[in-house]
Order: structure tokens, then C-alpha cells, then sequence
């Protein structure tokens, strides 16, 4: 296994229904996949619904199953004839060939389960097998392996895998291929105990492939199918429907609760006893966004899904008034994983109603008729239902929510309504009807109204102070283009601060600024309970202390912008934790403020990234303040002096030393080596400091007081360089060996680094794309303006992301 986390690809039978399909497949995997990563197949296009056609027709005596089958294989070798080379073509059309004599010797047998198991199975293996040929004619090292060799489940109607006993057969056979192979795995099928083959029954291969996460400890599984992920509605019908980039693991499970197609419940079970996290992707247009399902529960509103199903059964038990029949039941649909899709227990009789889908009735009625029978408890079945649900965090007790819901449906003949489990859900059941329209009229009701963006603020200093005025000069526009609405929730100093849910003036704030203590447990508290679609904290701080607590800000599902250096060059495995939890949780951690103020460095970082090339090296000036230092000092004045008016300016940190010492040099050397994708630590860094150690330690006023003896030794090395006609620059670079410095070095006249616009930032980035002539990105890198635009132009990506 190489060194990177391992991940599981699932491809869906629509994402490999012909030729065009498979190279898609072939193409996502080399693309989004690494050495060592498993690749979960369902059978191709329709094969499965064919394969139990030619059952039917089989089990009947039907001759119409030889023309069947010879479709089926028909197929197959089209497939194996338009995608592979003559040798590779030569292998896989001899296998078919056997294949077709083993599923004919299968159908001239009597056709009990245990066959017609073994003929399904087909499907999975002919696209495995397929699909690694292809990966290898594409010069990857690649396998199959048929999922009956190491899948282990007790037979069922929906069979559990038995992890126990499951996971040393695949990490046994794990070991017997190379640690870098891709390795495609059939998913839907498995083995019984006694060694039949089984299935997995409704998205088997997508519960095959998060137990399969789970079974090989894989860090994600991501579920490529014939559409994005999830959305607010069904997009096929609701043309306005939102895809929701986010959705915590109890939302996907109640939405697959209530019988939506996109996502099995069973799929998602996987998840909470294992490390991975769940995207759900779209192959036939693999950058159009995704679903990720959060494993850990986020603060604030939740999701806004509206969810519609035809053809609900309803099945009513008599139980006479005993309650401990009523939780005897439940609990035995629970074991026999028959959990209803809602139940109501009606106030006027003693009857239990249970909501079922079509496919789930006929057992179920006939599991609770036998579970009746002994305790005389009536049962009646019926059909002619449908179902319209609103599913999201806290629905039930949003009254907004609520409220449109039960007026939208005041007009309809309601079977009854019932409230899921812990407020995740609306649920009612009516007579069959047209949910069409009832399904775009509630989802206009519920999106029409602007998605509400809280902002908290940390830093009303220099910075603070003008992007406040920007908020408010921009705040318009910008709810107008992503029909959103911000609203400044908080504004934090040094001395305390202000919460207000309701909204804060960007304008008139600082001059009515009364602030309390800051407590940051109370705090935290509160900012978990807000009351926003989202949240978003802005840090224009330069505090450690507020950096500290990104991570359980990420925890609460609140996202951050920052202008403040610590957490992106904190020790690495903060940083690291932070960059996890953010994603874990859903949540965006924007920092393009933090090097080279409003520069694209960060941004084209990770577009050279993103598009395959590799960062080799990164050199420049990047201190606004020590470039206009350096371009002013000529020895005319002292060095002392053009320090303090570049303070006064706002070119410099609250304390400059903060920039003479390099820090705030090394901390965005940290930032953009990290970003480059190197585990670079501070201590790698050989770092020249330019303040003496006699000045280092001093209060603030009495370093400003002493700040003249800066003046000899900088004049010092401003004539050594004089002499050689060089100009003194302070440089910082790293590359992919990890040797890293920062300091004063003196270059010739003729450098790109010497003739620079005051303030000016230089980066200069070696790739694999931009060897000979690095990639340069040049502009002011210091002052309140840049900054505060940065911030401000992270705000608006933030937005657009959340539309």
C-alpha cells in the first residue's frame, strides 16, 4: 500500500452501461484513484434485471431463455470487442465462452435459490473482470477478485456481513496481491456459512462498498453513479433542486429511512464503526460538485430535503391497548431489519399503523402476521398510499418549517403526520395521489426565502475596522447575487465583544462598541446554538489564542476566514487536525489572506496542484513590510526610522518585531509549503532573525524607545553589499528536497527579486509545468487595503460555495 490513504471507488451498473461508459470509468480512475485504492463494480447497464428475466423464463420452461442468455453474452463480447486490445480481447471472450457452458449446466438443474444466486453473480464478475483488463491495457497495475472469496454473511433478506469473521480473509487476501495494485472487486455477492453464494439484496453493491471501507480500513468510499449526490428535491423533477454539498450521517440515514432511492440505509451503517468518510459523485460529469455524508453530528440547521414516494403500504395491528406488545414489535422489526418507513400508534383505537414500500410489504406483512398470530393481535394490510416528507436537522422544530408544511398540505385527505426520529424529519402519509406538484410547490416555499449566512468577526483593529466598512459598501450586492443574507452576528476585540443574533450595524458597530468578556467556552456555546443556514467566523486577529480554537469551531460545523498565520504554521500536526476536521465536519477554512495579502498564491498553488503538476520550488519576498523597508533603505535615513513610519503606516504587525524577526516571514513560508503539499515543521527552517537578542524580549514602548541600535548592524551590511553594487533583499524559499531558509541575502542588480514596487510581494513558483521560467506572481503583499480585500474576496468564494 503506498503511503497515501487507502480509498474504495464504487461504479454503478448506469456508470458502466456501454463502451463510452467504461472508458469514463477508466479515466475517473486514473484521474481520482492512487495505487492501492479498491474499486467496487456493479453489473453492467441492465444485466442484473436480464439475468433475472432469463431466471423467470428459465424456471417456467420458457424457451425464450436461450435468446435471453445469448443476448446477455452478446452484450458482454460487444463490450470486451470495443474496449480491448486482440490479446486482452482474446482472454476475456474464452472466459465468457466457459461462462456460457456454466450457466447453461446451471439452468438445466432444478433452479433453487442457491442456483439462481449463482447465476446473478455473473453480472459483477463479467464487469470486474472487464474493468481490470481495461485498467491494465491503460499500463496500470490492476486485478479482480470476486467478493465471494473474503465477504462472509449469515443468509437473510438482507444479508450482514459478518466483519469478525470477513476481515482476516481480505486482509489474507490483500496480502497476496501487490501493495500497489488497483484492485476491482465484485460488488452485491457474497458467502453464506454453508458457502452458497448470496446477495446483498437492494444496493448491495453500495453496502458492499462502505464494508468494504470498513473492512480494509480505508479512509473514504466514493459512490459514482448517474447523478452529483443528494439533493433538496428529486432534479428530474424539481428543476430548481439544490445539490447539498454536505449532509450529516443521521440526515442521509433518515432520508434513506423513508424509502429515497440515491442512498441505502444500509450503505451508510458502515460509517459509524469505521474511519472512512462517504462522497457520493457523478461519473458521467465528475467536477459537477458532490454530496459528502459527515459521519459526526453538526450544530445549526441542518438540511432542507423534500422527499416524495409512491405506492406506500400501510399494515394495521390491533394490540389491545398492551404497551409492551407495542415495543416487543418495534423491536423485533428492528431484528429482522424491517424497520417501517413511519408508524403512528392512532389515539382512537388501539392500532399501530406501519408505512412500508412496495418492495419491503409482502414481508413484512407476513412477518408481523406470524409475529400476531400467537399474541391474537389483528393485522390488516393495504395499499394505495404515498408519502411526501421534509427531511433535515431540526425540521420538525423549525417553525418556518413546520408551518409550510402543514399549510401546504391542509387541503389534502392526510392518512396522518408523523414527526421522525429526534426532529429529522415530516413525514405524512395520504391516499395516492399526484405528489408532483405538492413536491415543487413546498420545495419553491422553502428555497425561495434567502439562505441566512451569520458572520462573526474576531479584530476591529487596522484591518477589522476597514473591512467592516467594505462589508458594508458589499453586503448588498452580494446577497443579491447568491440570494443569501449576511448578517453580522458578532464583533470581537481584544478587550471583549458583542453577540447579537438578530444583527449588528457594520456601519455605526464601532462607534457604539460596549463589550463583555470574552469566555470562549460560553461563547462557543453560543455560536453552536445559532440560529443561521450558516455560520462564518472571520479571524483578523494576529492571536495564537484564537487560532487554537479553529478546530472546535470546525466541530460545531462553523466556517472560518482568516487574515491570522498561527494555525496554517502551528506545529503539523495541528495543522493537520484542523485541515481534518474541517473537512470531516463540512466545513471551509479559508486563508488567502494570510500570504501575500491579496495575491492568488494560495489559489494557483492549488490549481497547479489540482490539474497534476508538482511544486518543486518556492522562492520570493514575502513581507510586504520588509520589501518596502528595503526598497526605502538606501543609508540616507536610519533604519530605526523607516521602521517606525512603515508602523505608523499600517505596513507592519501590531509589534514589528514580529516582521524583523522573520516569523511572520516563516510562518507564510509554513502556510504555502504545506499548501504546496510538503509536511514541512517550523524547526526545518534556518531562519536569520534581524533583531538583536539585547531588543528581542523588551516591552513594546521600550523596544520603540531603543530602536536606534537596529541602525549599525543594518547599515553595516547595506555597505557590504554597496561595495559589490548588490542590493540587500530579505528572501525566503524552500523546495521539494525541504531545505528551507529565510534571510538577508544580497543580489545583483540585474535579480527580479531587486526591482520591486514598494510593498511589493514576489513569489516565484518552480513546477514541473514552469521549470525554466518559473511561474511569478507579483503585487503589493502588505497594507490594510490588500488585506482587507482578501478577506473580503474570501467571504464572496464562501458564499458562492454555499449557494
Amino acid at each position: 500500500m503506498s503511503e497515501q490513504a487507502r480509498h474504495v471507488h464504487k461504479f454503478g451498473g448506469s456508470s458502466l452501461a456501454d463502451a463510452s461508459c467504461f472508458r469514463r470509468v477508466t479515466q475517473i480512475i486514473e484521474r481520482y484513484s492512487v495505487a492501492g485504492d479498491l474499486i467496487v463494480v456493479s453489473a453492467a447497464g441492465k444485466t442484473t434485471n436480464r439475468l433475472l428475466e432469463l431466471l423467470d423464463l428459465a424456471s417456467n420452461a420458457d424457451p425464450a431463455a436461450v435468446d435471453v442468455l445469448e443476448s446477455l453474452l452478446s452484450y458482454q463480447l460487444e463490450l470486451v470487442s470495443q474496449l480491448l486490445n486482440e490479446e486482452l480481447a482474446a482472454k476475456l471472450t474464452a472466459a465468457l465462452q466457459q461462462d456460457q457452458i456454466q450457466i447453461t449446466h446451471y439452468l438445466e438443474q432444478q433452479l433453487d435459490r442457491w442456483t439462481c444466486n449463482e447465476i446473478l453473480s455473473f453480472g459483477e464478475r463479467w464487469s470486474a473482470r472487464l474493468l481490470s483488463a481495461l485498467l491494465q491495457q491503460q499500463h496500470l497495475l490492476a486485478d479482480w477478485i470476486d467478493s465471494r472469496d473474503f465477504l462472509r454473511a449469515p443468509d437473510g433478506a438482507q444479508p450482514q456481513v459478518d466483519f469478525a469473521c470477513s476481515q482476516p480473509l481480505l486482509q489474507q487476501l490483500l496480502a497476496a496481491y501487490p501493495a500497489d495494485a488497483r484492485l476491482v472487486i465484485t460488488g452485491f455477492i457474497a458467502r453464506e456459512p454453508g458457502g452458497h453464494t448470496i446477495t446483498l439484496g437492494r444496493n448491495g453493491s453500495d453496502y458492499s462498498a462502505t464494508e468494504l471501507a470498513a473492512l480494509s480500513d480505508a479512509a473514504a468510499t466514493t459512490i459514482w453513479s448517474d447523478v452529483a449526490g443528494i439533493y433538496s428535491a428529486d432534479p428530474r423533477k424539481v428543476r430548481s433542486a439544490k445539490l447539498l454539498t454536505k449532509l450529516s450521517h443521521a440526515e442521509a440515514s433518515e432520508l434513506s429511512r423513508i424509502g429515497a432511492s440515491v442512498l441505502h440505509a444500509r450503505s451508510l451503517e458502515p460509517l459509524s464503526r469505521s474511519k472512512q468518510r462517504l462522497m457520493l459523485r457523478c461519473s458521467y460529469t465528475p467536477d459537477d460538485g458532490m454530496t459528502q455524508i459527515v459521519r459526526q453530528r453538526c450544530e445549526g440547521p441542518g438540511a432542507r430535503i423534500v422527499s416524495a414516494l409512491d405506492n406506500v403500504y400501510l399494515i394495521d395491528i390491533d394490540f389491545d391497548g398492551q404497551e409492551t406488545v407495542l415495543n416487543q414489535l418495534l423491536c423485533y422489526l428492528d431484528e429482522q431489519q424491517l424497520k417501517p418507513l413511519t408508524w403512528q400508534q392512532r389515539r382512537d383505537c388501539d392500532t399501530i399503523r406501519l408505512a412500508y414500500t412496495a418492495e419491503l410489504y409482502p414481508q413484512a406483512l407476513q412477518s408481523i402476521e406470524q409475529w400476531a398470530a400467537p399474541r391474537q393481535c389483528p393485522v390488516q394490510g393495504q395499499g394505495g398510499f404515498c408519502l411526501l416528507a421534509l427531511v433535515g436537522r431540526g425540521v420538525s422544530e423549525h417553525a418556518e418549517h413546520s408551518s409550510q408544511f402543514y399549510r401546504l398540505l391542509a387541503r389534502q385527505p392526510i392518512s396522518f403526520i408523523q414527526h421522525g426520529p429526534a426532529h429529522l424529519s415530516l413525514i405524512a402519509v395520504l391516499p395516492q395521489i399526484t405528489l408532483d406538484p405538492l413536491v415543487k410547490e413546498l420545495h419553491q416555499a422553502l428555497f425561495d426565502a434567502p439562505r441566512q449566512i451569520g458572520v462573526v468577526v474576531f479584530g476591529k483593529g487596522n484591518i477589522g475596522s476597514l473591512w467592516l466598512s467594505l462589508f458594508a459598501r458589499e453586503r448588498s450586492e452580494l446577497e443579491q447575487r447568491f440570494h443569501q443574507r449576511l448578517i453580522l452576528a458578532g464583533l470581537f476585540g481584544r478587550t471583549g465583544g458583542m453577540l447579537n443574533m438578530q444583527g449588528l450595524d457594520p456601519v455605526s458597530i464601532l462607534d457604539h462598541f460596549t463589550p463583555h468578556p470574552l469566555i470562549w467556552q460560553e461563547l462557543l456555546d453560543q455560536l453552536r446554538h445559532h440560529p443561521f443556514d450558516e455560520l462564518v467566523v472571520v479571524d483578523m486577529t494576529a492571536s495564537e489564542t484564537v487560532s487554537r480554537y479553529y478546530p472546535q469551531l470546525a466541530r460545531h460545523g462553523i466556517h472560518v476566514i482568516t487574515a491570522n498565520k498561527y494555525a496554517g504554521s502551528a506545529e503539523l500536526s495541528f495543522y493537520q487536525q484542523t485541515c481534518q476536521l474541517f473537512h470531516e465536519y463540512g466545513g471551509h477554512w479559508l486563508y488567502n489572506a494570510t500570504v501575500g495579502a491579496g495575491l492568488p498564491v494560495q489559489s494557483s498553488i492549488q490549481m497547479l496542484r489540482d490539474s497534476g503538476d508538482k511544486i518543486r520550488e518556492i522562492s520570493g519576498i514575502f513581507s510586504g513590510t520588509l520589501s518596502w523597508l528595503f526598497q526605502q533603505y538606501d543609508g540616507r535615513k536610519p533604519f530605526s526610522q523607516l521602521l517606525h513610519e512603515a508602523w505608523q503606516q499600517g505596513l507592519t504587525e501590531p509589534d514589528p518585531r514580529e516582521d524583523l524577526s522573520g516569523q511572520d516571514v516563516q510562518r507564510k513560508l509554513l502556510i504555502l509549503a504545506r499548501e504546496a503539499g510538503f509536511a514541512l515543521e517550523q524547526q526545518q527552517i534556518e531562519l536569520q532573525s534581524l533583531i538583536p537578542e539585547s531588543l528581542a524580549e523588551l516591552p513594546l514602548d521600550e523596544f520603540w524607545q531603543r530602536s536606534s541600535e537596529l541602525d549599525a548592524p543594518m547599515l553595516q551590511q547595506l555597505e557590504q553589499a554597496s561595495h559589490s553594487h548588490q542590493f540587500i533583499r530579505y528572501l525566503a524559499r524552500f523546495n521539494e528536497q525541504g531545505q528551507a531558509q529565510i534571510g538577508l541575502i544580497a543580489l545583483d542588480a540585474e535579480h527580479p527579486f531587486v526591482h520591486l514596487r514598494p510593498c511589493d510581494n514576489v513569489f516565484a513558483i518552480t513546477s514541473d509545468w514552469y521549470q525554466s521560467n518559473p511561474l511569478v506572481i507579483q503585487g503589493p503583499g502588505a497594507g490594510r487595503e490588500v488585506t482587507a480585500g482578501a478577506i473580503q474576496s474570501d467571504l464572496v468564494q464562501l458564499c458562492q460555495r454555499l449557494v
